[in-house]
Order: C-alpha cells, then structure tokens, then sequence
C-alpha cells in the first residue's frame, strides 16, 4: 500500500471532498482523485461514493479510514523518533487559536517554538470554537484553544486558562484612563444595547447563560461576527461589546475605548473559560506534546491581569 496514496485518502475522507483536499494537500484533483482510484483498485474495494456534494465513506472505506489515521500516525512518529536520534523533534504542529488568544500569544508562542524546537514547524489558524472543533475531528487541527468546550466525543479537554470578560465602550474625548471606571452589576450589563457575535459564539453563550440565570436577557442592537469589526461600530457608537481584556488591548486603538469590570464589587467578575483540546482519535505526537507543554508556559509566563491559568 502507498503511503501517498493512504494520505490521499484519508484527507479526502475527513474533509468529505476532493476539491477540499486539493486544496489543502495543494495537489491537482485529478492527480489526487487517479490515486485514490489506484488504491480502491489495489484494494478491490470501493472506498468513497461520489456524489454532487462531495464524496462520503463506504464500509470499506470508513474501516480503511480508522487504519489509515493509526497507519500514517505511526510512520509521522517513526520519523519524530529518528529525527530525535539526530537530535530534536520534528514534525508539524497545526494549532488553532481564536481571535483575541492569537493576537496575545501568537508572537512569544512562536518565538518559543523556533527556540526549544527548531526542527518542528508550526502553523497557527485563527477561528472560532465550533468551527476549530470539527477542524480537530477531521484531522485539520492538531491542537486548539477553545471557549467554554464541552466533554465530545472524538475530543480531549483540559482547562488552559479563565479569561475576564469586560464592558467595552467608546473612550469620551479627554477622559483620562484613571481612574478605572467601577463595576457593572450583570442586570445593569441586560439594559445596554450589546454589539455582540452571533450563536453559538462563546462569549455570546457565556453572557446569555449569566442573564438567564438572573431571569434576564440580552439586548442585542448588533450581530457581528468578528472583534475588528465589533470594536469599529463600538467606536462608532452604535452600541457597547462584552469582550476580552486581550482582545481590546490587541486591538489596533486600545485607547479609544474605556473597559469596565462585569460584576459586583467585591464579588466574582465575568469569566469564559479556555480548554486545549486535541483529539482522541490520533494520540499526540512527541512534538505534538512539547507544543502543548510549550502553549501551557507562554499563557502562565504571561504578564499578571485578569485571567487564571491552571
């Protein structure tokens, strides 16, 4: 059986097109679809069916799909085990972030990563958590950041890190930056017209779930989807945000807006949890493994604030 050909096929099966896996493997789709037929004809059996929307798995094909992802993991481990003979780990990392974690970590994390593992190559893609999570299932992603995950089948969860959420409003021309503006109390937060991302967006979820534990709810003036464009219109005064502390402080003009803690003073203030996730079907790599030990020292080495790390 040729290696190329397993990888083929098993890119094809998870992302359920040739067009996609063309694209992702940068190989011509009628290159790769010649070697997927190569390896149904070698293996006389039909693999995937083809249809207008994209192909789905065969019994054969879902059964050479389990074998094909332990197959290729094990040669990528062979060749993680002799590079470390030679020296160090190599391999590639795909890592995903959403938005406000990469524009915090993105740069001490890479810089870390080429330091403690030069063989190893990352790539990191900015996303959000429903979308990242199914780029875990399907073998795209091998590590990601994601809000508020749940226990899923297929996934590994571990807590990473409590960031606070906070006000975000328009700073008023000559206001100084101290001192900090005080608390907003949660049933204040239901009365202020919110531009907020759509469901199921974490933040999103995570504020709904506070006000309707209070018997509240949302007024949401605007769904948008993407925190440039959320702090632009805030800026614009077409409504206040709940966002991150990183997500205002990475921003292109921090300083054109004020942020406000949610909650009472003294009590606890607005959180949304992040969880490394990997998958449960392909066990990590040795490299794979360093890059989370490494993700886990660049969040807890960063300056002290709001967030927890665990």
């Amino acid at each position: 059986m040729d290696l190329k050909q397993l990888e083929y096929f098993v890119r094809v099966a998870e992302l359920g097109s040739f067009t996609r896996a063309s694209q992702a493997l940068d190989v011509a789709q009628p290159a790769l679809s010649r070697q997927v037929r190569l390896l149904e004809v070698e293996l006389r059996q039909n693999l995937l069916v083809r249809n207008g929307r994209g192909v789905t798995l065969t019994d054969a094909g879902a059964l050479l799909l389990e074998h094909g992802r332990g197959i290729l993991h094990q040669v990528a481990r062979a060749q993680e085990e002799l590079a470390g003979a030679r020296g160090g780990l190599a391999g590639r990392v795909a890592l995903g972030l959403p938005p406000s974690v990469a524009r915090a970590y993105a740069v001490p994390l890479t810089r870390a990563f080429r330091q403690r593992l030069p063989q190893a190559r990352l790539s990191i893609t900015e996303g959000l958590t429903l979308a990242m999570q199914e780029a875990l299932t399907a073998g795209r992603l091998d590590i990601a950041v994601l809000y508020n995950a749940r226990p899923t089948a297929g996934l590994e969860i571990q807590p990473l890190m409590d960031e606070e959420l906070v006000l975000v409003q328009p700073r008023p021309p000559g206001l100084a930056e101290d001192p900090p503006p005080p608390p907003l109390s949660l049933a204040a937060l239901a009365g202020l017209p919110l531009v907020i991302p759509s469901r199921p967006n974490a933040i999103r979820m995570q504020v709904e779930s506070e006000l309707a534990a209070l018997g509240l709810h949302p007024q949401v003036a605007l769904e948008i989807d993407g925190v440039p464009a959320i702090l632009e219109l805030v800026a614009d005064g077409l409504g206040v945000a709940v966002l991150t502390r990183h997500a205002v402080a990475s921003s292109v003009r921090p300083s054109a807006y004020t942020v406000r803690r949610i909650g009472m003073e003294g009590g606890p203030s607005l959180h949304v949890r992040a969880w490394l996730a990997i998958s449960a079907q392909r066990p990590a790599t040795r490299t794979q493994q360093a890059a989370l030990a490494l993700l886990r020292e660049v969040v807890g080495a960063a300056p002290a604030g709001p967030s927890r790390t665990y």
